[in-house]
């Protein structure tokens, strides 16, 4: 004799429940917004360092010498016409200070070095301006060391970037690996070069542009944002009419449409959530919520199966008891395939940082979302749909189909 929880009884708190929290997300996204990414917005997104000069290398030969450092040592690419193609790498390991490392640059031919601050280990982070050529020439190509003696923190750079409107500064690291990020909108025209000279220039001007050093920078227009929002927005809905028309051939038009209402939920759960903690709103959180539909349609199907299934071999005219049952008996399989997938979601959320970090968490409340609407969201619809059932198959009841209600 099987027991039934009769989820039923659930439905109509669950589906206010779940209209206050949507209702509550609408108000948080028309009041607050969403915090989108750039990936989502025009603007520029800039990394850099605050660190001193301890070499700068010049050439002036006929070859093109391309710098390239690495966390083990240095790389000098030789090339052009007329020159041996070449490449010199000068191992951290061999040359233990920077003064070793630029006697062995010296040796070769024709590059100048200035040594700034010798008595630096070559190893300790060496890098250069990611914003400038590493090719040298003429113009000096400044290598940066990490040092964690400089006095410098976020309100300083904010200082620094008070002429520029909209500018957001965020700390990355700490220490002597302590790195800055910049977030800025654009207007309508702005290019990337005009921007980042504006901040560049506010920046060396603050803290000396043999400090400065750019780690990376990412731009987008207005013109493509607006692109890739339009895209997203088909993306989705392409998504859900392909799972209604896969859903209604496999199913029934209510089953289907009981589906879809259900993945809807879920997204817009998420959509509130995101506007409520304002995470950023990216390309990545774009993935989570795609990778939450497939998710939950796959276990919505499961419990629409067993539904299916159960029409046909239970005698009842009340298709609510059919409905409980099969929610009873997918129960197991519900929370069996939640909480193993998010074993691994949770580690992520746990053990990363950045875009995947809020991935992982996006993923956490999807699954929950998803497990929660697979029962009870598309479970209410198709009960409502469905209230005048009537059993036009079996005629005969089956001992092994005797069912006992548990509250």
């Amino acid at each position: 004799m099987k027991k039934v929880i009769r989820f039923s009884r659930f439905f109509v708190c669950a589906v206010i429940l779940s209209l206050a929290l949507i209702v509550s997300g609408i108000i948080s996204v028309a009041t607050r917004g969403i915090n989108f990414g750039l990936d989502f917005k025009p603007g520029m997104i800039e990394e850099f360092r605050i660190d001193p000069t301890v070499l700068e290398l010049t050439y002036n030969g006929s070859a093109t010498i391309t710098v390239d450092p690495s966390e083990t040592g240095l790389d000098l690419v030789v090339s052009g016409v007329g020159a041996e193609n070449r490449t010199v790498t000068l191992r951290y390991a061999d040359n233990p200070t920077v003064a070793d490392l630029a006697r062995s640059i010296s040796e070769v031919e024709n590059i100048g070095v200035n040594v700034l601050d010798g008595t630096v280990a070559s190893g300790d982070g060496l890098f250069v301006n990611s914003a400038v050529s590493t090719t040298l020439g003429a113009t000096p190509l400044r290598i940066h060391a990490a040092d964690d003696s400089v006095n410098v923190n976020a309100d300083d750079v904010r200082a620094a970037l008070a002429g520029i409107e909209g500018a957001d500064v965020k700390t990355l690291g700490s220490g002597k690996d302590a790195s800055y990020q910049i977030r800025l909108g654009v207007a309508e025209g702005d290019t990337q070069q005009a921007v980042q000279e504006k901040t560049n220039a506010a920046l060396t001007a603050a803290f000396g542009a043999d400090k400065v050093a750019i780690v990376k920078s990412d731009f987008i227009g207005a013109q493509f944002s607006r692109t890739l929002i339009r895209d997203s927005v088909v993306l989705v809905l392409l998504t859900l009419v392909l799972i209604w028309l896969y859903s209604t051939i496999r199913f029934h038009w209510d089953f289907a449409l009981a589906a879809v209402i259900a993945i809807v939920h879920d997204a817009l759960i998420m959509i509130t959530f995101i506007s409520w903690s304002q995470m950023e709103f990216s390309t990545t959180t774009l993935a989570a919520i795609l990778t939450i539909i497939g998710y939950s349609i796959n276990a919505t199907v499961v419990i629409l199966d067993r539904v299916r299934h159960n029409m046909k071999s239970i005698e009842t005219s009340n298709f609510t008891d059919i409905l409980n049952i099969s929610l009873s008996e997918t129960l197991s399989r519900s929370i069996i395939t939640t909480l193993t997938t998010l074993f691994a979601v949770v580690s992520l959320f746990v053990f990363t940082t950045g875009t995947i970090h809020d991935f992982a968490l996006a993923l956490i409340v999807g699954l929950l979302s998803g497990a929660y609407s697979s029962i009870f969201i598309a479970g209410a619809f198709i009960s409502l749909v469905r209230r005048n059932y009537e059993n036009k198959g079996l005629t005969t009841s089956k001992a092994n189909n005797i069912v006992q209600f548990q509250a």
